[in-house]
């Protein structure tokens, strides 16, 4: 590719490379969107819609942008896929154990055992309708198994509407592709960023990776919880997946950190590699690509 762009934007580090330059109002553009969809999902944010829900003392019905609708189905799909591993609500877990708006990076046990009995359930605890939700308690969403995939296909649609054919859109390692010509990505190894262990040939497609080493706080805690235990995983410690676009690719690198990867085989359209806490490595039949390991 001939042209970059390179920002920062919702704590992480964006990269576009294009054939051609971006005009500045393209750019503006993306820049916009990113904006506009942390302003709604960020339970960083006092003024997002996620904070509205988080501080709704009785619940309330609270209506996202309709482009919402698709985000929310694909969370129903992997709660479904994963019996609840992967679900939006592990947003009041992720505080509790320290990672909050102030980051305070101290778990609360006494809140954390006082609210045990009470975790919040996405497909039982949370009504929907299309891009709409109902909710009848206080209940804290995190987007981030998808989230950020999803920024990256909302990116390349913009690109594409604007007449681009050959591009990579990379959110910090969620990276879409479009394009004739494969694009080959080193797949970094969980427990030393100077080596990788092997390459993934990514064409017209995205590819995600997921690793327990990234957002590490305190003793064993990381960003990758399961949401029927509201605690940090430990048989899985990466993965990557790769599918037609980024959300989907986003959440099922997520979901492969708990267990089979049967249930998602048959219900996903991918192919994936996962690292195991013992060493092993675990590869799709259909995964593109060649492993070192």
């Amino acid at each position: 590719m001939a042209s970059s762009f390179k920002f920062d934007a919702i704590g992480m580090s964006w990269e576009i490379d294009t054939p051609a330059p971006l005009v500045a109002e393209t750019r503006a553009h993306i820049l916009d969107l990113v904006e506009r969809f942390d302003s709604i999902y960020s339970r960083f944010r006092h003024d997002s819609i996620v904070t509205r829900i988080a501080n709704a003392a009785e619940g309330g019905r609270f209506s996202f942008p309709a482009d919402a609708a698709p985000m929310f189905d694909l969370y129903d799909r992997l709660h479904d896929a994963t019996a609840g591993a992967v679900d939006p609500l592990v947003g009041r877990d992720l505080e509790l154990l320290g990672y909050d708006r102030d980051y305070m990076l101290v778990p609360d046990d006494e809140a954390i055992a006082a609210t045990e009995a009470q975790r919040p359930i996405w497909s039982r605890d949370v009504q929907r309708e299309v891009n709409s939700i109902t909710t009848q308690r206080p209940l804290v969403i995190d987007v981030g198994a998808v989230g950020k995939g999803r920024v990256v296909d909302l990116i390349s649609d913009l690109l594409a509407a604007e007449g681009f054919r050959d591009f990579v859109v990379d959110g910090s390692g969620d990276i879409l592709h479009r394009g004739d010509t494969a694009l080959d990505v080193g797949l970094e190894h969980p427990l030393d960023p100077q080596m990788v262990i092997g390459v993934a040939n990514l064409i017209n497609g995205s590819l995600c990776a997921s690793a327990s080493n990234r957002r590490t706080w305190g003793d064993g805690l990381h960003h990758v919880l399961d949401g029927r235990t509201g605690r940090p995983t430990t048989e899985v410690i990466a993965t990557w997946a790769i599918a037609a676009d980024t959300a989907t690719a986003d959440g099922l690198a997520t979901a492969l950190f708990f267990g089979s990867s049967s249930r998602l085989m048959a219900t996903f359209d991918f192919s994936y590699l996962r690292m195991l806490a013992d060493g092993r490595v675990e590869v799709s039949d259909n995964f593109d690509g060649e492993i070192f390991t």
